[in-house]
């Protein structure tokens, strides 16, 4: 696997190395080992999964506190704008954010450490998206950016009205009144 250390310390974009022939394709999706010697011992405990449809916009999504979440995420099919964004407030980086195309044919992944807000908008017709957790979901820490924040100013490629997000994300509070980390 390529591993390619983004703008933004801590977050990695992996590249795995994919063996195609006449019946398809080969690729070792995760190794622990070597994730270890590139990006740093995470301790991954959950797999998630969702199926979303074009326009939908997941986030941008964090939990808290102790709470906290690293994630490895990656799509299976379909094709996804995903973005991390800074929530460290002692980082160079704080507010700052990355964003990168994940795809079924591109294959990558995105790895996000904690202290950061995650969300992703589908580009294609429909795509499902997995991803690996270091922690486990608790509902009474998790918070929400809005996506159209501008302070945060993320280029979503998709026209507002075309966009299609929850209840939840539709009352997300703005980058100034959201909790940070240290």
């Amino acid at each position: 696997m390529n591993y390619i250390q983004t703008e933004i310390d801590g977050v990695w974009v992996i590249e795995p190395k994919v063996f195609n022939d006449a019946r398809g394709y080969f690729m070792e999706a995760f190794k622990e080992e070597e994730f270890k010697a590139n990006v740093g011992d995470v301790h991954f405990i959950q797999d998630n999964e969702s199926k979303s449809l074009f326009g939908v916009l997941r986030g941008l999504h964090y939990q808290k506190g102790e709470y906290s979440q690293a994630k490895l995420v990656r799509v299976i099919k379909g094709r996804v704008l995903d973005v991390a964004v800074d929530l460290r407030q002692s980082s160079p980086t704080f507010g700052k954010y990355v964003s990168i195309e994940l795809s079924e044919d591109n294959k990558r992944q995105f790895f996000i450490p904690r202290g950061f807000a995650h969300g992703f908008l589908v580009l294609s017709e429909e795509a499902i998206f997995t991803y690996k957790v270091d922690n486990v979901y608790a509902p009474q820490a998790e918070a929400s950016i809005r996506y159209d924040d501008e302070t945060i100013g993320i280029d979503w490629p998709i026209a507002a009205e075309q966009l299609l997000l929850s209840e939840k994300d539709g009352r997300a509070v703005a980058f100034k009144d959201a909790e940070y980390y240290l």
